[in-house]
């Protein structure tokens, strides 16, 4: 079970102040119409956890998503088919995403992107499956499991210096020297339109679950990285009119979502990221994700990499695999349980997000069995 743990909350005081409109209903109803469609879709389970002093504590579990084993299959790939459509309405070539998905054109176009092992795989699967060439930008901290696990779909490899968002950089100056796309998952001033559509896959996921929830949530908690898949999250609760709170939690080395709550405004934790959670080491904010979160987060929280290890191994004893990114909201949903912040009691009821599975086996089983040293 998860120990006692030092954990930062911030209560967002912009919380309701009028902002833009980071994803239309438009954009979601043709995701889902394209997403649904892919051969193996399924709604992944919500399986219902010890309740830990709440109602109900429930957790999407998308280890399962697609045989990629995170929610970002949801995201990287559509961007990717919606791209490659366009590119070939550009050539004058009329296609159908299914026929696209399908494999059927040769669109003659790459993409690139940087990731920290999910979003990447999510690419590339979606580029194997579209026709499209290519190349994943990867920071020395990625495991070679997860390197392996995206070039098992055909993408070229290539490793820069510094953390993810070096990386990010490196794969856009790659592409605006050769041509290529970039499919990301962050979005800046001036590049937008691929992380909307990433965004838009990833709603489906915060839809399934509160399709699925017998109650509607009081509080929702889910990871941060660069915000993506917490302001789909938000959205998707907008769009339901569920007015619960939503809390976003991130390692206590790299909360730049936390840190841009507290100034009022974006702002960049940098340095090496020197945490377990891979998939969350982020430094700098989505521009659209801040842009929805903060107006619509009810709070932000970080949380040590030790407690992630606790939450893996409770959840293995009850027969369900996590990986080390996937549990930060769980974390925090349970320590501020425990401390009574955040209007959480015994008439909770809470959803949190277990965004992937055992992304890299080797790497799960050493959490799970051996002592954990925390990273320096």
């Amino acid at each position: 079970m998860i120990g006692d743990h030092p954990t930062r909350l911030f209560v967002n005081p912009r919380q309701g102040v009028p902002g833009v409109v980071v994803l239309t209903e438009g954009g979601f109803r043709r995701a889902v119409a394209e997403i649904t469609a892919w051969p193996g879709y399924a709604p992944t389970p919500l399986r219902e956890l010890p309740p830990q002093g709440f109602a109900s504590l429930h957790y999407k579990d998308e280890a399962g998503r697609f045989g990629l084993g995170s929610f970002k299959a949801l995201g990287g790939a559509y961007a990717v088919q919606k791209l490659v459509v366009g590119e070939l309405a550009r050539a004058g070539i009329r296609a159908t995403g299914a026929e696209v998905f399908a494999g059927r054109h040769a669109p003659g176009v790459t993409v690139t992107c940087a990731t920290d092992g999910n979003h990447g795989r999510s690419v590339a699967w979606g580029a194997r499956r579209c026709r499209a060439g290519c190349v994943i930008f990867v920071h020395p901290g990625v495991t070679q499991g997860r390197r392996d696990a995206i070039a098992a779909y055909g993408a070229e490899i290539r490793e820069v210096p510094g953390n993810y968002d070096d990386s990010v950089r490196a794969a856009t100056a790659a592409a605006q020297t050769h041509g290529w796309h970039v499919i990301s998952d962050t979005s800046w001033p001036g590049y937008t339109e691929p992380p909307r559509d990433v965004m838009q896959g990833y709603r489906l996921m915060a839809e399934e679950a509160l399709a699925a929830m017998p109650s509607p949530p009081t509080h929702v908690f889910i990871q941060g990285g660069v915000g993506g898949v917490a302001a789909a999250v938000a959205v998707q609760l907008r769009a339901r009119r569920i007015p619960a709170k939503l809390v976003v939690a991130e390692p206590e080395a790299a909360a730049c979502l936390l840190l841009s709550a507290e100034r009022g405004a974006l702002s960049v934790v940098s340095g090496d990221l020197p945490t377990l959670m891979a998939g969350l080491a982020c430094g700098e904010p989505s521009l659209l994700a801040w842009q929805e979160l903060e107006r619509s987060a009810h709070a932000f929280m970080a949380v040590p990499d030790a407690a992630a290890v606790e939450a893996m191994r409770w959840l293995a004893d009850l027969g369900i695999v996590a990986g080390e990114s996937a549990v930060a909201g769980l974390v925090a949903a349970i320590l501020a349980g425990r401390a009574g912040a955040l209007g959480l009691g015994p008439d909770s009821r809470v959803l949190v997000f277990g965004t992937e599975g055992a992304t890299d086996p080797e790497l799960y089983a050493r959490l799970v069995t051996e002592p954990f040293t925390p990273p320096s």
